[in-house]
Parts: C-alpha cells; structure tokens; sequence
C-alpha cells in the first residue's frame, strides 16, 4: 500500500490524520534535522497501521515536506 503524506516538523504533538481527498497529514513533534523527523515518520505511520516499523518505508521525499510511504503488508 502506498500513501501520500504531507509532513509538518516541530508540531506540538505526534499525529497521524487522514484529510478528505485521500491524502494524509502527520504532524510530528521532531525537527527535520538528521533524519529525525523521518524516523518519527516510520514509527508514527507503523503504530497507526498496526505494523511493524520494518514494513514501512519512505519510497520518495526524504528530504520534502510531501513524501511517498510504502507499507508492505504481510
């Protein structure tokens, strides 16, 4: 499964929401500093989904704010 997820860094709280037209947003409470905000990423979109964070990968945007998920399921 892929997703669209649009991230917003430095937010107050880690969250994980799904907006209208089908794509996701997720607030994250770490900075795009050293991969940090990638990582909170993973674990953030693996407990939503109720996987294991090696099933989730980011495909493409590491370095954006708008990135392609691919959560393998199994």
């Amino acid at each position: 499964m892929l997703l669209q997820v649009r991230v917003k860094p430095r937010s107050r709280t880690s969250v994980l929401v799904r907006e209208s037209d089908g794509t996701w947003v997720a607030r994250l409470k770490a900075p795009p500093v050293d991969g940090r905000a990638n990582l909170e990423l993973v674990a953030l979109v693996a407990a939503h989904l109720k996987c294991s964070k090696a099933a989730v990968t980011i495909k493409s945007g590491t370095t954006g704010r708008v990135k392609i998920v691919k959560v393998e399921e199994r």
